[in-house]
């Protein structure tokens, strides 16, 4: 699938990704989708993958909140750089440890409900035009929610399915 680069692409691919992810993980049975992963991921279990996705979300969110706002988010959070990424994605793994997974879909249901209405508030060229705004460097807003959303759950359905068979 390539890489969107209209709203109505980034709508209709982030929509598909999204309930095909969930049309994946709701064809488990309640106890297969408590069940580990095969070793090799850090995330372990679909309730890591929604916690990741979740989490990633929010901090998008932030970043657009700030961004918009007219000043320079810490990106991709505060105390870490792209260079760290691992070391974010760590820490987000054993932060979510204790919730349920019930939960991180209903969390992650919201944030996902949250980047269509940021989205849909955009023309494609707010989107799509590269260093429109300050915040985003050198690319555009449109990559940032692609990132967020349809590529983010196509990784996602591609490790469940791999973690599960």
């Amino acid at each position: 699938m390539a890489r969107p680069t209209t709203k109505a692409e980034l709508l209709l691919q982030s929509r598909t990704q999204f309930a095909a992810l969930c049309t994946l993980i709701d064809g488990y049975s309640a106890g297969e989708r408590q069940r580990a992963f095969k070793p090799g991921t850090m995330n372990r279990n679909i309730r890591d993958v929604l916690g990741h996705l979740y989490h990633w979300q929010l901090l998008m969110l932030d970043w657009y909140t700030v961004g918009m706002g007219g000043s320079k988010p810490a990106m991709p959070a505060e105390g870490y750089t792209w260079a760290t990424t691992q070391e974010l994605n760590q820490w987000i793994h054993g932060h979510y440890n204790n919730t349920s997974q019930e939960e991180l879909r209903d969390r992650f249901e919201r944030t996902h409900a949250e980047m269509m209405s940021l989205i849909e508030r955009h023309s494609d060229v707010e989107l799509f035009t590269k260093q429109r705004y300050a915040w985003t460097g050198s690319t555009s807003l449109g990559a940032y929610f692609v990132s967020a959303t349809s590529s983010h759950y196509a990784w996602a359905l591609k490790l469940i399915r791999k973690g599960m068979n």
